[in-house]
């Protein structure tokens, strides 16, 4: 547009400087529109606008295909992400599980520590028990050893005294004299005492682990009344023949009966 206005301006000027004379085609305007100058422009706006749409265009797909790419890229990590957090929540929950037991062990490991520890206390107070007892034991020991070598040292003289005696007695009553089976007892067995069998026995033990003398068993059977009217009579006197005597008196009585 502005070459043709240009061109306008030219013949305007060309035909102020026409002389009047002439024909009237020669006072007309040569104009020129310079379609040749429009239409290269053009052609070449063309190019330009074409290259520009080109180039528009491979920018638009470059930019959608990153777009694409991107959002590939968004929806892997988001994948990636859901994945990661999947495996976190599965290690969480093993986690948790792993310190419940934990507990659980440690809670059962304080019972069984606190049970043994009361054990513990138990055992040594039964062992102090034990202790003392052994203590109480071995003194009662003591005392009863120290007891029965008195009542040995007794027993001894008494016999180294009366060995006499108690011959004759043991002839006049029919009486022997035998071991019990135990330290501390002595069996007397009596014959003559049934009429009607002579030679049936009748015996008692004699307990001599005490000062006072005791009976424990007797063949036949006798009032335990009566066996302790006699010990109370041989503890009295402190003599064997009153033990003796009334020991056989309580059997011809039995046997009678």
């Amino acid at each position: 547009m502005a070459a043709v206005q240009e061109g306008s301006r030219a013949s305007m000027r060309r035909q102020t400087s026409v002389p009047l004379e002439g024909s009237m085609s020669d006072t007309l305007p040569s104009i020129n529109f310079g379609f040749d100058d429009l239409r290269d422009r053009m052609a070449k706006f063309t190019v330009k606008f074409d290259n520009f749409i080109e180039q528009g265009r491979k920018r638009v797909l470059e930019e959608r295909n990153q777009f694409r790419m991107n959002v590939a890229e968004l929806h892997e990590d988001e994948r990636m992400r859901r994945k990661d957090i999947e495996i976190v929540q599965i290690k969480t929950t093993t986690h948790q599980h792993t310190v419940d037991r934990e507990e659980a062990e440690k809670r059962e490991m304080e019972s069984a520590i606190a049970s043994l520890a009361s054990q513990r206390d138990q055992h040594l107070q039964q062992r102090d028990n034990l202790k003392a007892q052994i203590a109480e034991t071995q003194i009662e020991i003591e005392n009863r050893l120290n007891a029965q070598r008195e009542h040995q040292k007794h027993q001894d003289a008494q016999s180294r005294f009366n060995v006499p005696e108690l011959d004759f007695w043991m002839s006049t009553l029919c009486l022997r004299i035998d071991g019990a089976g135990r330290d501390d007892r002595l069996k007397f067995t009596f014959t003559h005492i049934d009429e009607k069998n002579w030679e049936r026995e009748a015996w008692f033990e004699l307990v001599t682990s005490s000062r006072d003398y005791d009976v424990k068993h007797c063949r036949p059977k006798l009032e335990r009344e009566a066996v302790e009217r006699v010990l109370d009579r041989v503890n009295e006197s402190r003599e064997l023949v009153v033990l003796l005597k009334g020991m056989r008196q309580l059997f011809v009585e039995a046997m009678k009966s």
